[in-house]
C-alpha cells in the first residue's frame, strides 16, 4: 500500500479519490494544486490541500507517491507538465487500473488512470501518463504511447500504434493496422480508416482532416 498525493481539486481528482479509496490498496493522504488555485485553506474531501510549489517539503517523496489523473486539455500537455514537474521533485507515481477492467498482464506505465469496463486485449502495451475513461475496447498487438487520452466507448482495433499526445472523442473508432500520429485529435463518433498526420484534427465517418491543428482546437 502506498500513501498517495493527488494533484487537482476538480472532477477528475474527486473521481480519483473515490476510485483509490474504494477500489485500490492505496491510501490518499492529501491533495495538491498550484498556490494560486487554493481558495479554501481548510482542505479538500476532509484531507489537507497544499501548494504544489511546496508539496515535497510537507510530503517528502521518499515517503509518499504521486498521482496526477488530469484531463486531456491542451492535447495532454497540461497533464504532461505536472507529471514531469512532480518527477523532478523526486516523486514516484502510482497507476490505477479498475478491478472491473479486463486485462491480460499487459505492460502499463506510471500515472495511468484506467477506469471500469475497459478491455485491453493481449499483447498490447500502454505507456506513461495515459487516461482510458470507461468502456473502451483496446485491441490486441497494439501500442499506446505516453500522454494519451481515450474518452469513453472508443474502439481501437488490433495492431494499432497510438503516438504521444493523442485524444479520442466518445464513440470514435480506429481501424486495424493504423498509426495515429503524434497529437492527433479524433472527434466524437469519428471513424479513422487510414493513418493520420501529426497534430491533425479528424472528424466524420469516414474521418477527414480539418484545417485547424489540434493544439489550437483543444
Amino acid at each position: 500500500m502506498a500513501k498517495v498525493i493527488i494533484f487537482g481539486i476538480m472532477d477528475t481528482a474527486e473521481l480519483a479519490h473515490f476510485y483509490l479509496t474504494h477500489d485500490s490498496e492505496h491510501e490518499v493522504v492529501a491533495f495538491t494544486v498550484s498556490q494560486e488555485y487554493i481558495a479554501d485553506k481548510t482542505g479538500y474531501k476532509g484531507l489537507p490541500l497544499v501548494a504544489f510549489e511546496d508539496v515535497q517539503e510537507l510530503f517528502p517523496p521518499q515517503e509518499y507517491k504521486f498521482f496526477a489523473p488530469m484531463t486531456g486539455r491542451g492535447m495532454n500537455k497540461n497533464r504532461e507538465r505536472i507529471y514531469l514537474e512532480a518527477k523532478a521533485k523526486g516523486y514516484a507515481f502510482i497507476s490505477y487500473v479498475s478491478s472491473k477492467a479486463t486485462t491480460f498482464n499487459n505492460e502499463i506505465g506510471e500515472n495511468c488512470f484506467i477506469l471500469e469496463d475497459n478491455t485491453i486485449q493481449p499483447f498490447t502495451t500502454i505507456g506513461n501518463n495515459v487516461v482510458l475513461w470507461s468502456g473502451n475496447h483496446i485491441g490486441h498487438h497494439g501500442q499506446i504511447k505516453d500522454h494519451v487520452f481515450f474518452t469513453s466507448h472508443v474502439v481501437m482495433s488490433g495492431h494499432c500504434v497510438i503516438e504521444p499526445y493523442c485524444f479520442f472523442g466518445v464513440n470514435s473508432t480506429i481501424r486495424d493496422y493504423l498509426t495515429i500520429a503524434e497529437g492527433t485529435l479524433v472527434g466524437m463518433a469519428s471513424a479513422i480508416t487510414k493513418s493520420t498526420e501529426a497534430w491533425g484534427v479528424y472528424v466524420g465517418n469516414p474521418a477527414e482532416k480539418r484545417s485547424i491543428p489540434s493544439y489550437k482546437a483543444y
